[in-house]
This record gives structure tokens, C-alpha cells and sequence, in this order.
């Protein structure tokens, strides 16, 4: 599975952007999804996930609330809808993918396949 994020950009405070993650490979439906961020100086950090269907979504406490993971399985695509930024979602957002039995997901260790990460900025 090969991993193309993109929509990273200058935003301000308070703004909301879309994030997409386009996966190759026909085994995508497979996997469950996730985006990661790392901020400057910072470790990488679980943003958000879903599992195989998209069915069951998990959020890290930062974002909860604000983003809204969802995938469609036709096209490959896994997205992050943000909104309300705040300049500490100033990161790189990288897209996963995990292969995890079941949908009930209780840690997002084990990444199978990392993308390329896109950049979001935040102003104040």
C-alpha cells in the first residue's frame, strides 16, 4: 500500500481545511486508517483513526470534537475534515495505514505503511 497525503496549508486560527490521504494497491478496504501529526520538536502523535469499514472512529482528546475522520473504500480515500483550528495543530499530518482484526481498535501502534506527511500551519 502506497500512501499519498495532500491539503496541508496556511490557515488561521479558527479556519478549516481538508486533509486526504490517497492509498494504492487494492487492499486498502483491508486496513484500518489513521493520521498521525508531528509538531517541531515534538514526537509523532495519533491524531485520529478508523477501522476497515469505517464504522468505528477513534480520536485523540486534542481533536475531538473538531475533526471528523471518514474514508470511502471505492476511491481509496481516507480524509480528515479540521475545523477550528488552533495554531497547536500547527504540524505535519502524516496518513497510516494499520492492519488491525476486528473494529475494535485499542492502540495505533503498528504502523503497516506510513505517507508522506503534509504540512498544516496554523496562525494566530
Amino acid at each position: 500500500v502506497q500512501l499519498q497525503a495532500s491539503g496541508g496549508g496556511l490557515v488561521q486560527a479558527g479556519a478549516s481545511l481538508r486533509l486526504s490521504c490517497q492509498a494504492s494497491g487494492n487492499t486498502f478496504s483491508s486496513y484500518a486508517m489513521a493520521w498521525f501529526r508531528q509538531a517541531p520538536g515534538k514526537e509523532r502523535e495519533f491524531v485520529s483513526g478508523l477501522d476497515w469499514s469505517g464504522g468505528s472512529t477513534y480520536y485523540a482528546d486534542s481533536v475531538k470534537g473538531r475533526f471528523t475522520i471518514s474514508r470511502d473504500n471505492t476511491k481509496n480515500m481516507v480524509y480528515l475534515q479540521m475545523s477550528s483550528l488552533k495554531p497547536e495543530d500547527t504540524a505535519v499530518y502524516y496518513c497510516a495505514a494499520l492492519f488491525k482484526i476486528g473494529s475494535i481498535i485499542d492502540n495505533w501502534s503498528g504502523v503497516n505503511y506510513w505517507g508522506e506527511g503534509t504540512l498544516v500551519t496554523v496562525s494566530s
